[in-house]
């Protein structure tokens, strides 16, 4: 390779017969010599022999350089190295690399010029799905010749694609596709009513469509598939729960309740091991006012988790407020705010806050929703800071706003409580109207009212009101 890259620096010529057996001899050494530098263990080493091989044109197949590239993008992804490309205006890392690789392969077989190949697909989803970029996934799921999937495969991995995206709207519309008539003759696809279930779950308006997307996977699931009937379980029970919680009738929503806790243990006895499940179960106790099954529940979710994620003491905070044990609450969310990560830790500060102001400790909630407003300013702040990560961070964002614009209004009302309105400069009327959704009129007038108690201010109207909130 030495010898060839010295004397040709350009590149292989076209005007090489086909009785040459140089060209063949190279483009042998162009692939074996990155596969022996990964047998030596030196994947720093293949990975530049791999960008050795594309960097010139060397008169390779389409097909050929296909596999050099597929090749260089799953080093890229997997050998846990990173190595920076020594060429100006290259991609900045391994992954961004590898995408670029691999969107370069999707073209091409969108063209025509290699075959297709499910390893490229099976790649570009691992990448794509680390750096967030759900939406351009399922754009390329779409793209994908027919006959590659069939329609319910089709549907339900551009369903996984929405639902990651937070689209569970447009996932629902995919999946309702999938149990349609237009699929009435063919296999029935298992893994997507259950993540129709799954997505149901998360709604309560979608409850009802969830009973009957996990009655489907219970009544299609045979022993091929017993490992689906415990996940089921799980769904239906919780889409049960969020059935009785919408629904206007007593004697409903007693029954409701009532399958919401059978289904629920029906999943505890088929995943035993599985804390969301015992999560599930305990929330579910802990709202029909069954305290002690849900304190059990709750420690046995803690132990499952072994202290790796703060729901299970969320979870055990919940049920030991709910019987009036303020105090010992607390403890539990000040021993989960220590293994908490910074997201995880705004909804803990804000259980925090509200447990004090069941102790009527007014003053400490106060400092409890300043700690957690600062900690979401930060958290807007390295989003503006790096905007290139903004589509990671989208999710973020989403998750904590209902919990700053929850806090902003409970920290408003214990000032004004406090009759510490006037003494608080940080809260001016900007960041209130900032705070408060625009279109959240109801919010406005109410605190233009509060507001007018303190300054002595009198109006006629509910526009008044507003104006003042604003």
């Amino acid at each position: 390779m030495n010898i060839v890259e010295s004397a040709l620096p350009n590149g292989m010529p076209e005007g090489i017969g086909e009785d040459c057996k140089l060209e063949e001899m190279f483009h042998k050494a162009l692939e074996l010599l990155p596969t022996l530098w990964t047998k030596a263990g030196l994947l720093d080493e293949a990975i530049a022999s791999y960008r050795r091989a594309l960097v010139r044109p060397w008169n390779l197949d389409p097909q050929n350089l296909a596999g050099v590239q597929k090749e260089l993008a799953s080093m890229l992804l997997y050998s846990a190295v990173e190595a920076r490309h020594p060429l100006p205006a290259s991609p900045q890392s391994n992954i961004e690399e590898a995408i670029l690789l691999l969107l370069v392969l999707m073209s091409k077989v969108a063209r025509g010029e290699i075959k297709w190949d499910e390893e490229i697909m099976d790649h570009l989803t691992y990448a794509l799905s680390i750096v967030g970029q759900f939406e351009l996934l399922a754009e390329h799921v779409e793209q994908a010749l027919p006959g590659v999937f069939t329609r319910a495969e089709r549907w339900y991995l551009l369903a996984l694609c929405y639902g990651a995206a937070g689209q569970n709207e447009a996932a629902l519309n995919l999946l309702k596709k999938v149990s349609g008539c237009s699929e009435s003759k063919n296999k029935p696809h298992i893994p997507s009513f259950l993540l129709g279930a799954k997505l149901c779950s998360q709604d309560p308006m979608h409850a009802q469509e969830g009973i009957n997307f996990a009655r489907k996977v219970l009544d299609l699931a045979d022993h091929q598939n017993q490992h689906f009937i415990g996940q089921a379980h799980k769904c239906l029970g919780i889409c049960y729960g969020n059935a009785a919680r919408v629904s206007l009738s007593d004697s409903e929503r007693f029954l409701l309740h009532k399958e919401c806790v059978n289904s629920l243990n029906n999943a505890a006895l088929n995943r035993n091991e599985d804390p969301e499940v015992m999560y599930s179960l305990g929330l579910e106790n802990m709202l029909q006012r069954n305290l002690g099954a849900a304190f059990d529940n709750a420690i046995v979710c803690s132990e499952m988790m072994a202290g790796n994620t703060v729901k299970g003491w969320k979870l055990l905070a919940l049920v030991v407020s709910a019987e009036q044990r303020f105090r010992d609450a607390q403890t539990v969310v000040e021993f989960a705010l220590d293994a908490a990560e910074k997201i995880e830790q705004f909804e803990l500060l804000r259980l925090k806050a509200v447990l004090q102001i069941a102790q009527e400790q007014p003053k400490q909630a106060i400092e409890t929703y300043r700690i957690l407003l600062s900690l979401i300013q930060a958290q807007r702040d390295i989003q503006a800071k790096n905007p290139e990560q903004a589509h990671i961070l989208k999710s973020e964002v989403s998750s904590y706003m209902p919990c700053h614009l929850s806090c902003m209004r409970s920290l408003i009302r214990l000032k004004i409580n406090l009759e510490e309105f006037k003494k608080h400069k940080c809260l001016k009327f900007s960041i209130v109207y900032q705070v408060l959704d625009k279109h959240s009129l109801y919010h406005k007038s109410k605190l233009g009212r509060s507001i007018s108690c303190h300054f002595n201010i009198n109006f006629t109207s509910s526009k008044d009101a507003r104006i003042l909130g604003n």
